[in-house]
């Protein structure tokens, strides 16, 4: 039987639920969620496989105006998703209010060529006639192929949405093996994780201005355990000491809460040991931002 294949990128502005849709259509947590703005910072692929064909989604940074060049490096690893796809996703949260954020991605598609979805999220958090009003708003800012209404936190109305990015796709042959989930690795999810349960830990200000790296991932030999040591690294000295905590007590609850998720993940025992390293200003430097993962060159 002949199948369909393709790439569907998830575009939207920061928090708008990009990361727990994908999450949710693959079945699988594979991408980072916070509350908080801008917690996906790359690109990541993951891979939906059935009967009909194979969707290859790309998770992409939050459309936003950047501040320093790792949000500069985020925006442009978003754009440079829109060039390379077969379906484009757009996730807007159900209001009538447009914003200059949203004004800015409708320009980025304006005759982009590529067939594209309108999906209104967080509908659980509005009643069915602000939902109405907010569709009739955005059909008027932008030419769709598709508009769904959903919430993919609480899986309601989904169920759609698998079938119409394959109405839209090419035939041909699939681009991963059918067990394939994502194409991270796993030092890289690790990270993600650790970062994860620091956004969910920390107030405001601290998240943004960290990073994770992963200095020693190691499985014991002929054993069930596997040794991983990490680096937080923070923007300030007043920042490490939240990051600690009292007594450390922060860092050991990032660590237990990370540790648990690992372990899951891996489907073995996890030793974690973090530090909390300062570098100013990362953020606004080319060899750092390279250095935590997150390259121009391979946008």
């Amino acid at each position: 039987m002949e199948t369909k294949s393709g790439f569907a990128a998830i575009i939207g502005r920061p928090n708008v639920g990009k990361s727990t849709l994908m999450n949710h259509l693959i079945g699988q947590k594979i991408a980072i969620t916070s509350k908080k703005p801008q917690t996906t910072r790359t690109r990541i692929q993951t891979v939906y496989t059935d009967d009909t064909g194979q969707i290859v989604f790309l998770d992409t940074p939050g459309i936003h105006k950047a501040k320093n060049k790792l949000g500069e490096y985020m925006v442009a690893v978003a754009e440079r998703a829109l060039k390379e796809v077969d379906v484009i996703l757009w996730l807007v949260e159900p209001t009538t209010f447009v914003g200059a954020g949203e004004r800015h991605i409708a320009e980025e598609l304006a005759g982009i060529g590529v067939p594209l979805i309108l999906i209104i999220n967080k509908i659980d958090t509005v009643s069915r006639e602000d939902v109405a009003k907010a569709i009739d708003t955005y059909k008027g800012l932008c030419p769709f192929d598709e508009i769904i209404p959903c919430s993919a936190l609480r899986a309601q109305n989904t169920e759609d949405i698998i079938p119409c990015i394959f109405k839209y796709l090419p035939y041909g042959p699939m681009f991963y093996d059918p067990d394939t989930i994502t194409d991270q690795p796993q030092r890289q999810i690790a990270a993600e994780i650790i970062r994860e349960k620091a956004l969910h830990a920390l107030d405001e200000e601290v998240p943004h201005g960290i990073a994770v790296a992963i200095d020693q991932m190691k499985e014991r030999r002929g054993q069930d355990v596997c040794d991983i040591d990490a680096t937080i690294i923070c923007e300030k000295d007043s920042h490490k000491g939240i990051i600690i905590g009292k007594g450390g007590a922060m860092l050991k609850k990032i660590g237990t809460n990370a540790r648990f998720e690992l372990e899951k993940m891996l489907e073995m025992k996890v030793n974690l040991k973090l530090w909390v390293k300062v570098k100013k200003d990362w953020r606004d430097s080319d060899f750092l931002i390279k250095n935590f993962g997150y390259d121009k060159k391979e946008i």
